[in-house]
């Protein structure tokens, strides 16, 4: 969800980024017949660009803070842990950088046009919002894997959640764990996101919640 969200973000990032330019620094057209400064409905595009860059940015942040609290409610899950250390410093360091480069992206719409202020404040506000969640998971254990009879979740950059429902096959291949469904459907979650040492009770606690005559566990890596 997290790597889809920021391609769609990247997509709207390009037409974003011509529109400032064209406005901010007044350049002319000729299909257009008409030069940036001038260009009708700007405070309407920049509008239209700036809502969906925040609704996107909303959706994954509402998603991560209730991924991290769901699973923070160890009581209703019958194995839970926090990320092991080498995803916890991974996964830090990847909001960080996304904090950087959203900062700097925002500040520079506004500085090329202040008509750009929408695009702007919905990149400063996701910026704020994934540095508010590294510092918070960089001094907290916010980022959590849960198992429970019905679900697997894994919170931390990204939430991943995987029911047993419809479940037929599970497998460890390298660094991921996959789960096959019924009609070729195929889920995965990264395997090192479970500390080393509580590997073994992980699977073994998995093992016992999935029905054995319907689903295929694999443990060969």
């Amino acid at each position: 969800m997290n790597k889809f969200i920021n391609m769609i973000l990247l997509v709207l990032f390009f037409p974003t980024m011509l529109v400032t330019i064209y406005v901010g620094f007044d350049l002319p057209l000729g299909f257009l017949k008409v030069s940036g400064a001038n260009l009708p409905f700007k405070e309407e595009i920049f509008l239209g660009l700036g809502l969906c860059i925040f609704i996107l940015n909303i959706r994954r942040s509402v998603r991560r803070w209730m991924g991290v609290n769901i699973v923070s409610k160890t009581a209703k899950f019958k194995w839970t842990s926090t990320v092991a250390k080498s995803r916890k410093t991974r996964v830090i360091t990847y909001l960080i950088l996304e904090t950087c480069v959203m900062t700097f992206v925002g500040i520079a719409l506004y500085k090329v046009s202040n008509y750009a202020w929408a695009p702007s404040l919905a990149f400063l506000i996701a910026a704020f919002d994934n540095l508010i969640f590294s510092v918070l998971g960089g001094v907290t254990n916010l980022y959590k894997v849960g198992l429970s009879s019905k679900a697997l979740i894994v919170a931390d950059r990204d939430v991943i959640l995987l029911y047993f429902t419809g479940l037929r096959k599970v497998s460890i291949h390298q660094q991921s764990v996959y789960f096959d469904y019924v009609k070729g459907l195929q889920l995965s979650f990264p395997s090192d996101c479970i500390p080393e040492d509580k590997k073994p009770e992980f699977f073994k606690i998995l093992e016992e919640n999935i029905d054995s005559e319907k689903v295929f566990f694999s443990k060969t890596k």
